[in-house]
């Protein structure tokens, strides 16, 4: 099977847009199988920049792309994005994009209550950004959540809203925060399903003709492992699994469906919001980092923690997200520095790990144990030959290899789409 899975193996922002956008040029189908609107990517396209959230970068491809069942689904985001892209010139159609017709919808509810709830838990935070994620997957869960099949059956709306605002409102109110009715609900489907049912689909039925007619399907990860529900710095994470096994689960296709796992990590580590960060720096030299990866989310906007390169937490990853081989982005942020540093392991309570505590409180403890080598002074940014790299730059790369037991076989060295160095294809296994 010719596919590939792409997921982050650090806390997310590793560049995973311009990667994804290179492998789609050369798929046939891109599936988006989990998150939401909480994530982004950026595309970097000739003149063009491209923020994505929930469309799958196919679209900047004019590939076809599916939202898998997966992902929680804001119609109103959904659509303004659309929108948005549209007035760049790129015109999304349901010959273009496909939804799962079981995808679970993000009601303006739901992100009432996400909000409600992370201001109630003042300086115990999660760093949510506000827009539902968590809240729609909880209904879910719970098998009370509207999926967008629903929005075709008023009479199933019709109960399923009595159920849900029973539970929401009860929370809203217990929280101080204003409540919602029945009526401005169904007004608010009412107002966006024309717009969003044509995108329906049984997409699964698609996927699996795909497969058969050996098409080349490229799933694209949201977050990253160490946000991952299960994997991740719990309870400072995300709401659903970011590991490549969901890829099936997230799009209805078998578990192998995920092909070659291509991991995403940062030649140095960031990190979004709240949670622990053994490799943060505080210092100018990841002010430097911050300014010089212009380090800002592409959703939120916040300025993004910034670390040495944390070689347990993405062997974690490798491990845990079933990694086959790394990208490695970012490379040129680090031209200029006198030496480098590299978590190789951590001290907890005293004494020597390589291992990633699962329990909050020691996440907390943890210190890194560095190992330092020598920078370059020459420039890696835009190279596209290992030949085009300084000496220190490839001894960096390997030492990174050695430590996290997977290869790097592809190196980004600018935003720019054609700024890659390919080591080894993907899709061809």
């Amino acid at each position: 099977m010719s596919n590939v899975t792409v997921i982050g193996a650090q806390w997310g922002d590793e560049g995973k847009g311009k990667i994804v956008d290179w492998l789609a040029s050369r798929a046939d189908v891109v599936v988006r199988f989990q998150g939401g609107h909480n994530a982004g990517h950026t595309l970097v396209v000739g003149n063009q920049v491209y923020k994505l959230s929930l469309l799958p970068s196919g679209v900047v491809s004019g590939k076809l792309g599916i939202i898998g069942n997966g992902v929680v689904v804001d119609p109103q985001a959904l659509l303004a994005e659309i929108a948005r892209i549209g007035e760049q010139g790129l015109s999304v159609t349901p010959e273009t994009l496909r939804i799962a017709e079981n995808a679970p919808l993000i009601l303006p509810v739901h992100g009432a209550l996400d909000r409600a709830r992370e201001a109630a838990r003042g300086d115990r935070k999660i760093g949510t950004t506000g827009r539902g994620i968590g809240p729609a997957y909880e209904d879910k869960v719970a098998r009370r959540g509207i999926r967008l099949c629903d929005l075709a059956e008023p009479e199933t709306l019709d109960w399923k809203l009595d159920e849900l605002l029973l539970h929401h409102n009860t929370l809203l109110a217990g929280l101080g925060a204003p409540t919602f009715s029945k009526a401005e609900l169904l007004d608010y489907l009412a107002q966006v399903a024309p717009s969003v049912l044509p995108f329906m689909a049984a997409t699964w039925d698609i996927l699996d003709d795909a497969r058969r007619q050996g098409k080349r399907i490229l799933f694209e990860g949201a977050q990253a492992v160490m946000l991952d529900v299960d994997h991740g710095t719990y309870p400072f994470v995300t709401s659903s699994n970011t590991v490549a096994a969901n890829a099936g689960t997230g799009s209805g296709m078998g578990p192998g469906a995920a092909g070659f796992v291509l991991g995403i990590a940062k030649a140095y580590c960031t990190r979004v919001g709240e949670g622990p960060f053994p490799t943060e720096l505080f210092d100018e030299t990841g002010r430097r980092l911050g300014e010089r990866g212009h380090e800002f989310g592409t959703v939120t906007g916040r300025p993004r923690r910034c670390g040495w390169f944390d070689a347990v937490l993405v062997r974690h990853a490798v491990r845990v997200g079933g990694v086959d081989g790394l990208a490695l982005t970012k490379l040129d942020v680090l031209d200029g520095l006198d030496e480098i540093r590299i978590c190789v392991g951590y001290e907890l309570d005293g004494k020597k790990t390589e291992r990633f505590p699962s329990a909050p409180a020691a996440q907390q403890r943890i210190r890194p144990v560095y190992e330092t080598i020598e920078g370059w002074k020459e420039t890696t940014h835009g190279a596209r030959r290992w030949a085009d790299l300084p000496a220190q730059a490839i001894k960096y790369v390997r030492r990174i290899e050695e430590l996290v037991g997977a290869p790097v076989t592809l190196l980004s060295t600018s935003p720019d789409r054609d700024d890659t160095i390919l080591v080894r294809d993907p899709f061809e296994g």
